[in-house]
This record gives structure tokens, sequence and C-alpha cells, in this order.
């Protein structure tokens, strides 16, 4: 054991100095992606046959045995006490009424959301073709179809006088989508907006496994729903979970989910954020991701493509979801 320094001795060529030396090489880390690129993932993925026939069968089992059950039971309680058997039958019947009405409602929303969906195929044809007589039909289709609303009727009145004045397909399909679109869009911008300030609020403030995951689907489905609502094509439970599917489904196989440094350094002003706080960037992304699907949503739910007016940037809309939550500040603009 020596108690003086111990001195090396460098070989000829390894003269290496602070300045000299090479960067130490920085840790690679593996990012999860976001909350919404899972919950696009999961929904948009299409469930294997083997799994549909598990899923179909044990749903007719159950109902099968439950019919069975309940018809024993309405039989003992007919031959022991006809008035319990009576009353039975009548809260069956009641049952029965409630279902029906149910799945009458469901199918007038798969309607509405089919009638939305040719009016979009009417007013591309019209634009593809410059058909006067064709893009006279769709404005009719949407002026019917937001008859009866007091939020479109200043927008249905200035279409109604000044229609006349248009000699064009375009310019017709133009007027309509700004007195009467306009203002619905502006409604369906606000949801979006919502939804982005929630769902990353509450990646970046709770801890929760899966908290986010839950958040963004349970946002997200409630975001399309109203802006289905906003446009006319109202739906049902099994309407909205068809419409987030396609809208979602469309994202996955566009890449609209994959974001990453980019769009939170044009929202976050460079990614700082993300390098402070790791859930505060995942809670912009998620936010981002959000205002992505909202857009998508407004596009399929609009009975006419953005063509007059502008569609939404999802910078804009997520800059001014997120504006003073994070501590930055930004102008509303719309490209």
């Amino acid at each position: 054991m020596t108690n003086g320094p111990v001195l090396f001795d460098l070989e000829e060529g390894d003269d290496v100095t602070p300045s000299t030396a090479p960067p130490v090489p920085e840790l690679e880390v593996v990012q999860t992606p976001a909350a919404m690129q899972r919950v696009a993932s999961l929904i948009a993925k299409r469930p294997n046959r083997l799994a549909r026939w598990f899923w179909g069968l044990l749903v007719s089992l159950v109902g099968f045995f439950v019919g069975v059950a309940a018809w024993d039971v309405v039989i003992g309680l007919l031959a022991r006490s006809p008035i319990l058997g009576w009353i039975a039958v009548g809260l069956i019947g009641l049952f029965c009424a409630v279902l029906l009405l149910i799945t009458l409602r469901e199918l007038a929303a798969f309607g509405r959301l089919r009638r939305v969906d040719r009016i979009q195929l009417g007013a591309s044809e019209a634009l593809a073709d410059d058909n006067l007589s064709r893009a006279r039909e769709v404005t009719a289709k949407i002026n019917a179809l937001y008859r009866g609303r007091d939020d479109t009727q200043w927008g249905r009145e200035a279409f109604a006088e000044r229609k006349g004045d248009v000699l064009d397909a375009d310019g017709l399909l133009g007027l309509a989508e700004t007195t009467i679109l306009s203002p619905l869009d502006a409604r369906a911008r606000i949801e979006v907006e919502a939804a982005a300030r929630q769902v990353a609020t509450v990646t970046a403030i709770v801890p929760l496994a899966l908290a986010d995951v839950f958040t963004a689907l349970t946002a997200n489905m409630r975001m399309i729903r109203r802006i289905a609502e906003i446009y006319g094509g109202r739906s049902g439970t099994l309407g909205s979970w068809r419409l987030t599917k396609q809208v979602l489904s469309h994202l996955v196989a566009t890449g609209a989910v994959a974001v990453g440094d980019n769009l939170i350094g044009s929202v976050a002003g460079g990614g700082v954020l993300s390098k402070v706080s790791r859930r505060f960037g995942e809670g912009i992304i998620n936010g981002a991701l959000t205002a992505r699907v909202g857009v998508a949503a407004m596009e399929v739910c609009r009975p006419m493509a953005f063509t007059t007016e502008p569609k939404p940037s999802v910078t804009s809309l997520v800059k001014r979801a997120l504006t003073g939550l994070f501590g930055g500040s930004a102008k509303s603009d719309q490209l």
C-alpha cells in the first residue's frame, strides 16, 4: 500500500484531454406509446374469427338459458298463483317492449348516420362533376337535415335568401357551408378542445396505471358522440361504438396517430415540458392525439367535406385547449 500519488505511464498516441475526449453516449430511453395510440390500436384491431364465434355463441347460450329459466318461472307461478304469474308476464312484456324501443332507437341512429353518408357522397359527386342540379339536391337535403333546429335557423334563412344568386355547384355548396355549417363547426371545435384538455390534464396529473387509457377512451367516445349530435347524426350506444371504431381505424390506417417530439415542440415550445416532466410531455401528446381524433370525427360526421371553410388545425386546437394549462401561452389561429 502506497501513501503517495500513483503515476500511470500513457502509451504513445493516447494523449487524451477533456476537450478531445469523445462525448459520453446518452442512454437510449425506450418510450412507450401514448395512451391515445394504445386506445386507437386496441379499438381498431379487428378480432379474429375464432373470437367472434366464441362471443357470439356465448351470448346465444346465455340468452337461451335465461329465456328457458324465465319460461319455467312463469309457468310455475301460473300453476301456483295465477295472480303472481300474470304479474310476471306483465313485467316480462314491459321489459320486451323497452328492449324493442331501444332496438328501434339504435336502428334510427344507424339510419341517421347513413343519411349523413349519402349527403357526403352527393356533395363529393356534385363537386367532382360540377353538377348544379346535384348540388341543389344536396343543399336541399342539408336544409331538411337541420329543419326544426333553432341553432341553424339563421343560417338556413340566409342560405334561402342568397341561393338564387349562385349559378355554379361549388359556389352553392360553399354558400351552404359558410351559412349553415360554419356555426356547427365552431361548436364542434369547442368539444374537441374540451376533450383534449381533459385527456392532457388527467395524463399529466393522475399517476394511476391505465388511468390515462381509460380517460382517453371515455373522453374520445363522448367527444365523437357529441360531434355527431352537433352535425345531426345522433347515434345510439352501438352507433357511437361503430362510429368511434370507424374514426380510429381510419387514423391507424393512415398513420395519423404517430406523433412525436416535433408536435410537442410546436405546442410546448421546443419540448421543454417533455424534458422537465415525462408526464407533462405525454399529456401534451395525448391531448394532440385527441385533437386529431376530433378533427377526423368532424370530417366523418360533417355532411360536407371542408372546401370553402378551412379544416381545423390540430396545432391550433391543442394550443387553444392547453393555453395556461401547462404554463404556456398561445394564440388561437385557424389554418
